[in-house]
C-alpha cells in the first residue's frame, strides 16, 4: 500500500504538531494541530497463510466482513479502525481466549515525527530482525508514529459459538472450563463465552452447570481499571463494574484509582519518546503512561 501522500501530510503539517484521526477526517488543522487519516482498504488476504494486509484505516467490521469469506476474523475489538485498535491497545472481552492485541499485528509501515515511512516486523519469523517495535507500537496511542499500513494474524472462524450463564463463583467456573474465550463477572452472574465444537460446548455447559445466555453484559464505558487477578476478589458486594475474570481488567461506572508510577519507569518512558518524537509533534498532548489505563 502506497503511503507517499500520508507520510507527506504528517511531514509538511504547517501547524508542526500533528494528530490522527479517524477515517474521513483528513485533513485541516485544529487549534494549532493538523488532523490526518491513514489510508484505508484491504490490500490482500493469504488466507492459507492466515495473514491479511490492509490500511490502518480499515473498519474492523469491513474486515471481519472480507476474511468471514474465507472463514477467518482478526481478534480486534470488532467496533472503529484497526489502527485505533492497535494505538489504544485494549483489547476485547476475548482477550482471556484470543490473548492480547498486540499478538495480532506481524508487520507495520508507519510514518515517523520526520515523515518518513518506517518498516516494523515482518510477516512470517524469519523476515523479522531487530527490536521488536510491533508490539512497541501497540499502545502507545500514536505519539510514537502514526500506522499507515499493517500486516495482521487472522484466526479461524469457530464451528460454534454461544454464551452461557450462570449465578456461581466465577474462579470456580472458570478452572472448571476448557478454555473458556471469557468469562465476564458483573459481582452477580458470570457469563462465559464458549467456541469449538457444538458437542464441546455442551459438555463443558453441563460440566460447569451453565445456562444458556443471550449474550454479554452491557459494559461500563467511563473507566477501565486494570487489576491483578488476585485482587478481583476485592470486587465482591460492589455494583457498577464488569470484571475479564483471569485477565486483569474492569470495566467500571467509577474512575479508576489513582496509580504510582515510579520515575524510574517515568524516565523511561520520556526517554524512548524523545527518541521517536524529539520535538512532540505526534498527538500533543497524550500521556501514554495516563491514557493506557
Amino acid at each position: 500500500m502506497d503511503l507517499t501522500a500520508f507520510a507527506a501530510e504528517v511531514g509538511g503539517c504547517d501547524a508542526g504538531f500533528v494528530t490522527i484521526a479517524g477515517s474521513g477526517s483528513r485533513g485541516g488543522s485544529v487549534n494549532g494541530v493538523c488532523a490526518v487519516s491513514a489510508p484505508a482498504g484491504i490490500g490482500w488476504i493469504q488466507a492459507d497463510e492466515m495473514i491479511v494486509s490492509c490500511g490502518a484505516a480499515t473498519l474492523v467490521a469491513d474486515l471481519d466482513a472480507a476474511l468471514a469469506e474465507h472463514g477467518q476474523r482478526v481478534a480486534l475489538p470488532p467496533s472503529g479502525t484497526v489502527g485505533g485498535a492497535l494505538a489504544v491497545g485494549h483489547s476485547d472481552i476475548r482477550r482471556l481466549g484470543y490473548g492480547h492485541v498486540r499478538d495480532v499485528l506481524l508487520e507495520a509501515h508507519y510514518v515517523s515525527a520526520a515523515g518518513e515511512i518506517v518498516k516494523a516486523g515482518g510477516p512470517t519469523v524469519k523476515n523479522v530482525s531487530g527490536f521488536d517495535l510491533c508490539r512497541l507500537l501497540v499502545g502507545s496511542f500514536g505519539t510514537l508514529g502514526f500506522l499507515g499500513s499493517v500486516i495482521l494474524r487472522t484466526r479461524p472462524l469457530p464451528a460454534a459459538s454461544q454464551w452461557f450463564e450462570s449465578s456461581g463463583d466465577p474462579w470456580t467456573i472458570l478452572a472448571d472450563l476448557y478454555r473458556p474465550v471469557s468469562v465476564l463477572w458483573d459481582g452477580e452472574t458470570t457469563r462465559v463465552l464458549l467456541e469449538g465444537h457444538p458437542d464441546d460446548l455442551v459438555e463443558q455447559s453441563r460440566i460447569a452447570d451453565l445456562d444458556l445466555s443471550d449474550g454479554p453484559p452491557e459494559l461500563p464505558t467511563k473507566a477501565r481499571w486494570s487489576m491483578r487477578p488476585s485482587d478481583r476478589r476485592s470486587l465482591a458486594g460492589s455494583a457498577g463494574f464488569v470484571a475479564e475474570i483471569g485477565v486483569g481488567v474492569v470495566h467500571h461506572t467509577q474512575p479508576a484509582p489513582r496509580r504510582s508510577v515510579s520515575s524510574a519507569i517515568t524516565a523511561v518512558h520520556q526517554r524512548l519518546k524523545h527518541e521517536f518524537d524529539p520535538t512532540g509533534r505526534l498527538n500533543p498532548g497524550v500521556d501514554v503512561l495516563t491514557a493506557a489505563g
